[in-house]
């Protein structure tokens, strides 16, 4: 395990910040992770997922993890997560520790920021201090996640969008992206890829072998929910194969490739080369720019609530702790 130390100025949220009112909160979480990663390995990629996808809509508030109620429309139901983020059952059962241990008190945003770290950590990855403190929204936005969720087939101009939309610059998309070097997607994430982009653009037929194996995995029509790794090389490791995978054209999502194929300017592929080449230096941008995104529009203070379900907003007594 590597751990990375950062040099970060917070002015809304902070270390340690349950080592009064929940001294063991991060210890829960780490050893839940832990058993669910052990149960099904591909969860830490899935936790990791769940993060990113929750800071994309609105910021780092726990959106993501409401259900339908009320007059609440569930972020489940984009088309970025249907049948596709899980991870769930986890964090509820996470949740319910906490809340047997200290009550109102962890917030189920922070639990997904802990969640995320200790998920990496755990495949091999880096370890960084979570700044914490963020409160749990009480509203979801479908439409927001339909809109701000990069698109697996996203063209780079729209990836940059996507990201700057948050705050995040070049290095951050390129860092974030891999991610990318863990989990699976599902046959409906990479058919286009598979099937349109590279049959025009491998003119030379160098990427054969590797579109066999996906077209064998993932036909022209059917077998949507059939899944494939991201990484082929070292699927179950976080590490910086990933990059090396792109540079030579094995990328499983088209959104994966554009970091190469439509960088014209040169400075993406730069970061590629440097993260492939150097994976000390993924690892140290990766933690610095998931903490940057950790910090996106979060709710502090008497904003939102801490929410006793992740999955539901507190009945209106126990709206404010």
């Amino acid at each position: 395990m590597v751990r990375i130390t950062l040099s970060v100025e917070n002015e809304v949220l902070y270390l340690d910040y349950y080592k009064e009112t929940c001294p063991l909160a991060e210890e829960i979480v780490s050893r839940n992770v832990e058993i669910a990663v052990l149960k099904d390995p591909r969860m830490a990629a899935s936790l990791l997922r769940l993060h990113f996808h929750d800071c994309f809509v609105m910021g780092c508030d726990a959106s993501i993890l409401l259900d339908n109620h009320g007059d609440i429309i569930s972020e489940k139901q984009a088309g970025p997560n249907l049948n596709s983020v899980r991870g769930f059952k986890v964090i509820d059962e996470i949740k319910y520790i906490l809340e047997e241990a200290c009550p109102l008190t962890v917030s189920c945003a922070d639990i997904l920021a802990i969640a995320a770290r200790d998920a990496v950590a755990l495949r091999g990855g880096p370890r960084w201090k979570v700044w914490l403190g963020r409160r749990d929204s009480m509203k979801a936005s479908l439409d927001g996640a339909n809109q701000f969720i990069p698109a697996p087939n996203s063209s780079l101009e729209t990836l940059i969008s996507n990201f700057n939309e948050q705050g995040l610059d070049i290095e951050d998309l390129v860092a974030l992206s891999g991610g990318h070097t863990l989990g699976k997607a599902r046959c409906v994430s990479f058919r286009q890829r598979v099937y349109d982009i590279e049959e025009k653009r491998d003119k030379y037929k160098r990427y054969r072998t590797f579109r066999r194996i996906l077209r064998s995995i993932c036909p022209d029509s059917g077998r949507d929910d059939a899944i494939a790794p991201l990484d082929f090389s070292t699927p179950a490791k976080f590490d910086n194969h990933y990059y090396i995978n792109i540079l030579e054209g094995n990328g499983l999502l088209g959104s994966d490739n554009v970091l190469v194929t439509e960088d014209h300017e040169g400075e993406i592929i730069k970061l590629v080369w440097a993260f492939a080449a150097n994976e000390e230096l993924f690892f140290s941008s990766f933690a610095k720019s998931i903490v940057k995104m950790g910090n996106i529009n979060v709710l502090t203070g008497l904003e939102g609530e801490i929410r006793k379900n992740c999955r539901f907003v507190n009945p209106y007594a126990l709206a404010r702790k």
